[in-house]
């Protein structure tokens, strides 16, 4: 039995070369799949840090762009970051923290993660987040937020907008209302009459005596030097007192600059849009918006003067210039009007025994009506009237008696026909230079939005609508990823 069993064992068949090559084989082979396996696992990290760097760049800046000054926007529709973030120290440190922090909060673990002490297969993290160029509001004089505006007001047609403005502006300076200076030649005429020597008469105790020329118009011209303002809106409570210190307004400070990512500067029917802005956001005499700080904005736009009343009274100026050449254009070629003015001269020259004084005492009666009907336009405008550009027989108020007494005939009132208030100054708005005109929209911007809760400090070259960032991630694997792009309202 035991030799069967030592015959049997020996019959056990032994291991060919053939089986070694096998196991060599799916060694090597398992190597080779186990490597691709890996390759492609870390190809898949190195995609997936790629990737999320993308999309944790876009949700970071996309973040600090949801951080606009909500005061601007709800006061003006302007959507652009205050990097001062109402501390009053505005720089673009600050964005670069805020995006820091932003891209940080998006590398973080969950909280079960933070209790179980998981992570993922990525373990990133924020190495440096750089704002490497913006632009400002004030860049290129404005032009920055002249862009802006124009987003705002992209939906507004530009056909036929203001047309009825530059039909205005064109009939007024096409006949010579704003170049003819009637002020000055009534000077003239007025210095010719002062150096008449008046006729010297023996009174009754034997003295020599002048007899006074008696010119009527000096019953007039006695009140030019209480100023257009003054006369038309003889009531003062009806004015703003608002006034302010330009020297902390963008206007009048030094600004800051931004790296030139946007500047582009509006074409000619692009600036039309901008007018129509000022018109809808901007306050004046007459319409006061409870925000504004300077009551007269469009006025403060002209003429940047530090007051409503200075504003207001320069507007005054520039409404008696043209009043007076449109009403001396009138009353000069009226002939029935012309006549009653040289049959008052007659009689003076008569009367004073200087005959050669009849046409220039005539042409003083004249500038001084031409005076006092203007300034009975200038009432009515300000209280709310009409006054056409060119005056007609029927739109013509005051005879040669009412001049006389002028300041009794100020009641206001309207003439039937023609423009108002608003539209004499929307031309003056107009012919501004556009420059000056966005400048001091910057200061009204400033002016307003610093009246608001926590931007006392506020400033306009604080503000960025457009930024470029550079978002450098690391990984605990040794390699990172970088990403650079630009963000913006418009993009």
């Amino acid at each position: 039995m035991l030799k069967a069993s030592l015959k049997q064992s020996k019959q056990t068949p032994k291991s060919s070369p053939a089986d070694g090559y096998l196991t060599v084989f799916l060694s090597l082979t398992i190597m080779i799949i186990l490597s691709l396996i890996l390759a492609l696992y870390q190809g898949a990290r190195v995609g997936a840090v790629k990737m999320k760097t993308e999309c944790v760049a876009d949700i970071a800046m996309n973040s600090c762009l949801a951080e606009y000054s909500r005061a601007l926007y709800e006061q003006y529709g302007l959507l652009m970051v205050d990097m001062a973030y109402g501390t009053g120290t505005g720089s673009v440190q600050n964005l670069e923290e805020h995006l820091r922090f932003y891209a940080d909060k998006n590398f973080e673990r969950t909280t079960w993660g933070k209790v179980t002490g998981a992570d993922t297969m990525l373990g990133m993290n924020c190495k440096e987040a750089k704002v490497t160029g913006f632009s400002l509001a004030s860049d290129n004089n404005g032009a920055v937020l002249n862009r802006q505006i124009l987003a705002y007001m992209e939906s507004e047609p530009v056909e036929g907008l203001l047309s009825d403005v530059l039909k205005n502006m064109g009939e007024l300076t096409g006949h010579g209302l704003d170049s003819t200076d009637v002020e000055a030649m009534a000077a003239a005429n007025q210095a010719e009459l002062d150096k008449v020597i008046p006729p010297v008469i023996i009174n009754d105790k034997g003295k020599e005596e002048e007899i006074p020329i008696g010119n009527p118009a000096d019953a007039v011209n006695s009140q030019k030097s209480l100023g257009p303002l003054a006369l038309a809106i003889p009531d003062k409570n009806k004015i703003s007192t608002a006034a302010v210190n330009l020297s902390s307004y963008a206007s009048h400070r030094g600004l800051g600059h931004g790296t030139g990512l946007d500047e582009s500067a509006p074409n000619a029917a692009k600036k039309l849009l901008l007018e129509q802005y000022y018109y809808e956001k901007c306050s004046r005499y007459g319409a006061e918006l409870e925000k504004s700080l300077l009551k007269y904005q469009l006025e403060y736009m002209i003429y940047g003067k530090e007051s409503d009343y200075e504003n207001l009274k320069s507007m005054a100026y520039t409404l008696l210039f043209w009043r007076e050449a449109s009403n001396m254009l009138y009353l000069f070629t009226n002939q029935a009007k012309v006549g009653q003015a040289e049959l008052l001269a007659d009689t003076l020259a008569i009367l004073l025994y200087m005959p050669d004084l009849r046409e220039t005492l005539k042409y003083s009666i004249l500038f001084a009506w031409t005076f006092a009907e203007s300034i009975s336009d200038l009432n009515i405008l300000f209280s709310g009237g009409r006054v056409p550009l060119l005056k007609s027989d029927k739109t013509w108020r005051l005879s040669i008696v009412d001049m006389l007494l002028f300041r009794n005939f100020l009641n206001g009132g309207d003439l039937g026909e023609g423009l108002y208030y608003r539209d004499y100054l929307r031309i003056k708005l107009f012919m501004t230079d556009s420059g000056e005109k966005t400048k001091r929209l910057m200061d009204i911007i400033e002016m307003d939005v610093r009246k608001t809760a926590g931007n006392s400090a506020f400033r306009i070259d604080h503000c960025v609508d457009i930024f470029r960032a550079e978002i450098t991630v690391g990984t605990k694997y040794g390699y990172e990823a970088k990403v650079d792009k630009i963000y913006g309202y418009e993009e």
